[in-house]
């Protein structure tokens, strides 16, 4: 029987792009399973419409994309008790990053949209790194291709003893539980020195209700991250979970400060959960 810390109170960010209705729909499905309160927070870069020499804010183009998430929010919703769509009514790009880090501080799970790689994302640039950097909640970052699903059914936990790895392990376990299993993926410059500590991780995923099975990869440094993607791939995970590193830190046997968090959030075609 699991015993994991319940998530009760998700946001979703929300924009007009083509893959905000994936990401609305896997906000709902979690919501769904976890009786959770959802909030829908619509926001979204934009510019004052100018009238002769004034800017008004909000435009009239923001004005019909905030109401259109607002009736599909609605509708994605119908039925789910606590259910809340809110608009940061904030186009700058640093508002609304601190809009959506501020909101994702008071919940126990935001989820983000990765960031499209073709110039034609709706937030500003980082806004996601930031988030996971800043708000000090686990974030769910769901890919701009590809479909998604909940339960989550074999996840792949990045494994390398560190305090974010073990935090983001923790704060994934109410998604991982009912599962077919996890696959702990364990980078060591030393394999035949993981024996106990792998042991421990099985065993806590264990508690939880959540069998586990290891792997143990070699670091290398530079292809690390790539790696992981490619292990991603070859075992069918549907979840990646994984601690997130702020410039300046140190990520032991992978690549040294953010580069690696911002190569993940770049490169990635599942969902993945970090934590910092």
């Amino acid at each position: 029987m699991s015993h994991t810390y319940p998530v009760r109170n998700i946001l979703v960010h929300l924009d007009h792009g083509p893959r905000t209705p994936v990401r609305l729909g896997l906000a709902v499905a979690l919501a769904r399973r976890h009786g959770a309160r959802l909030l829908g927070l619509f926001a979204e870069h934009g510019k004052a419409h100018s009238v002769g020499v004034v800017s008004v804010w909000p435009s009239d183009a923001y004005r019909a994309a905030s109401a259109a998430s607002r009736d599909a929010f609605a509708t994605a919703t119908e039925g789910l008790a606590g259910a809340e769509w809110r608009d940061a009514n904030r186009g700058g790009a640093a508002e609304v990053i601190q809009g959506v880090t501020d909101a994702a501080r008071h919940v126990d799970l935001a989820i983000l949209g990765q960031e499209a790689d073709d110039g034609t994302s709706l937030v500003p640039p980082g806004m996601v790194e930031q988030v996971i950097q800043h708000a000090g909640r686990p974030v769910l970052v769901v890919p701009y291709a590809g479909p998604v699903a909940v339960p989550f059914r074999r996840p792949l936990i990045a494994w390398n003893h560190s305090r974010e790895s073990a935090r983001a392990l923790n704060d994934a376990l109410p998604l991982m539980a009912g599962g077919e299993g996890a696959t702990l993926a364990v980078f060591s410059r030393h394999p035949e020195e993981e024996q106990a500590s792998t042991a421990d991780c099985v065993r806590h995923l264990s508690c939880h209700g959540i069998p586990a099975t290891v792997e143990i990869l070699a670091a290398d440094g530079i292809g690390m991250m790539d790696m992981l993607l490619n292990r991603a791939a070859d075992e069918g995970a549907d979840l990646l979970v994984m601690g997130a590193h702020a410039a300046g830190s140190g990520f032991p046997g992978l690549h040294r400060g953010g580069g690696g968090t911002r190569h993940i959030l770049g490169h990635m075609t599942v969902p993945v959960l970090m934590s910092c």
